[in-house]
């Protein structure tokens, strides 16, 4: 079974690479933990990697700085909507990660961020 973290406990770690997709991020680190960011899609709602502000090569090979999670919910013609925010910063720059999230107000649209490795 997989570790279920904290975004911020990734702060001080040293990345050596992120691999991302429209609905998951691959992070591996220095030491040898990999994470995976994901949400576990169900039928009446959808979450997806909404944008990448800034250049996912500035988190590599130093440790990071900063390492923040922040939410913010509303919704869109009767539809919850959840925005998903993810900071990670370097010596070498930052990068914002946003998840959006969709569903009829009932099912979850939250990130998950598991250790698999």
């Amino acid at each position: 079974m997989y570790e279920s973290k904290e975004f911020e406990s990734l702060k001080g770690a040293t990345l050596v690479k992120i691999d991302q997709g429209a609905d998951e991020i691959v992070i591996k680190c220095e030491d040898g933990r990999k994470f995976r960011m994901y949400h576990e899609q169900d039928c009446c709602e959808s979450v997806w990697v909404e944008d990448v502000c800034g250049d996912l090569a500035d988190l590599i090979g130093t440790p990071l700085l900063r390492a923040e999670e922040r939410s913010e919910q509303g919704d869109s013609g009767g539809e919850s909507q959840t925005w998903t925010f993810y900071e990670m910063a370097t010596i070498n720059g930052s990068v914002t990660i946003r998840w959006c999230g969709e569903s009829n107000g009932y099912y979850s649209e939250s990130v998950s961020l598991i250790q698999v490795a």
